[in-house]
């Protein structure tokens, strides 16, 4: 059974820091592209960023320069490093994953797998 487990949310000032997780199991972590993906009341799920199973990483015009995605896959996780958060990136964020090797999620790919999200609120 595959699980993608979300952590790392909270709330935050304008500015700040956060780092959010994804533990995945039950899937082999290798042949699968990850993503996280935003949604914030009253507006449609975006990909907010990216990782192949080889490392290429994409993200989402209104992140560049401020989050960074990677993954531990000795730990089969997934981490979004959020810096120089904005009140308008709060949102639930979710982990996905899609089988795909060596393939990074695009935005309208259909994902596999879909974790129960993680709430960041960002104050101004």
């Amino acid at each position: 059974q595959v699980q993608l487990v979300e952590s790392g949310g909270g709330l935050v000032q304008a500015g700040g820091s956060l780092r959010l997780s994804c533990a995945a199991s039950g899937l082999t972590f290798s042949i699968y592209g990850m993503g996280w993906y935003r949604q914030a009341p009253g507006k449609e799920r975006e990909l907010v960023a990216s990782i192949s199973s080889g490392g290429s990483t994409y993200y989402a015009d209104f992140v560049k320069g401020r989050f960074t995605i990677s993954t531990d896959n000795a730990e089969n996780t997934v981490i979004l490093q959020m810096t120089s958060l904005k009140p308008e990136d709060t949102a639930d964020y979710y982990c996905a994953a899609k089988r795909a090797i060596y393939q990074r999620p695009r935005p309208g790919d259909a994902m596999d797998y879909w974790g129960k999200g993680t709430v960041v609120t960002v104050s101004s």
